[in-house]
């Protein structure tokens, strides 16, 4: 009997030579690439590489976490500065102008946990920056590139969500102030008013810990997946209420990381069953199951231009051209 999905097609190319399971991606922007893409890669060894896409080579390597697992990576908007977080407790500022590969500043953190941090652009030369607070259940809120905390987001007392596990800054474009989507060990997620310095809505999404979250600022709505067989889809109303709009079972448990297209189209999931799996994101609709990898899918990003890159603890980074942007 025919499957639900007709073969999808292999990856594009692969990228090997990480000699490490691959944590984290990110797609330079194109903006900032002058026309050589790059994709960024974290490793569980503790480097950073820095892939051409052109020559499918890795032309810069990175080694500032000391040998721990580097679990997030971001460019910054000002051009030439990339954010690393390991789990030697530090965030590494990266100057990458003209070749330079160097630290230029670092963040000591206090988390020892999974939560991957989060930043958010306030103008040209200064960005807000969301980490793992020193409290297990804490989210701190810095200005950088000063390191000025701004402050501390900690549950009430009777709320009890246990870690955050990962954040998401972000900013509606009718308002100025910062708002954080947290997803939480107990299962949910909460948008935070950073001004205010309190909870604006919490819902209660998956039986497990949250593994990772998107949200789509253009729809209000977000998608979160966790270690249990369910992404939830939610959305966020005028009163910056969340609700969840509906869940999508899936076939085994296990959500590494979840990332909608920049185009708002199509969305994708990095699973512990080694697959990765695409959804139409307005309905939802499975699109594609992409079986190529060995080992659990730990992370996937999409490139401004629709390209997808899924990591693995296979130590292979696979690029896939699905659903071509028009």
């Amino acid at each position: 009997m025919a499957g639900p999905f007709p073969p999808p097609p292999g990856p594009t190319f692969v990228l090997r030579g990480t000699q490490s399971p691959v944590n984290t991606l990110h797609f330079c922007p194109a903006s900032q690439a002058l026309g050589n893409p790059l994709l960024f890669s974290g490793s569980q060894s503790g480097l950073v590489h820095i892939w051409s896409l052109q020559t499918r080579r890795i032309v810069a390597t990175l080694n500032g976490h000391r040998g721990q697992g580097v679990t997030w990576l971001k460019t910054l908007p000002q051009g030439h500065q990339l954010l690393s977080q390991g789990r030697d407790l530090r965030l590494c500022l990266w100057d990458l102008a003209e070749g330079r590969n160097t630290i230029m500043d670092a963040v000591q953190l206090d988390s020892v946990g999974f939560c991957k941090s989060s930043v958010l652009a306030r103008g040209q030369l200064c960005w807000m920056l969301a980490v793992p607070g020193k409290g297990s259940d804490e989210v701190q809120i810095l200005e950088m590139p000063s390191k000025t905390s701004v402050c501390t987001l900690k549950p009430e007392a009777d709320a009890k969500p246990g870690m955050p596990m990962c954040l998401g800054l972000w900013q509606a474009n009718s308002s100025p102030r910062p708002l954080l989507l947290a997803g939480y060990e107990d299962g949910s997620v909460t948008l935070w008013d950073i001004s205010e310095r309190k909870v604006c809505s919490r819902i209660a999404c998956h039986e497990e810990p949250v593994m990772g979250l998107d949200f789509d600022s253009q729809k209000a709505k977000g998608v979160s997946g966790s270690a249990g067989k369910v992404l939830a889809v939610w959305s966020l109303d005028s009163q910056q209420s969340l609700q969840v709009n509906k869940t999508q079972e899936l076939t085994n448990p296990g959500i590494a990381e979840v990332t909608i297209r920049p185009d708002h189209k199509i969305l994708a999931t990095a699973g512990w069953d080694h697959r990765i799996r695409v959804f139409h994101w307005r309905t939802m609709k499975p699109l594609a199951v992409l079986a190529f990898h060995s080992a659990s899918v730990y992370c996937v990003a999409f490139a401004t231009d629709g390209l997808l890159a899924a990591g693995s603890k296979d130590q292979r980074i696979s690029i896939w051209s699905l659903y071509p942007r028009p």
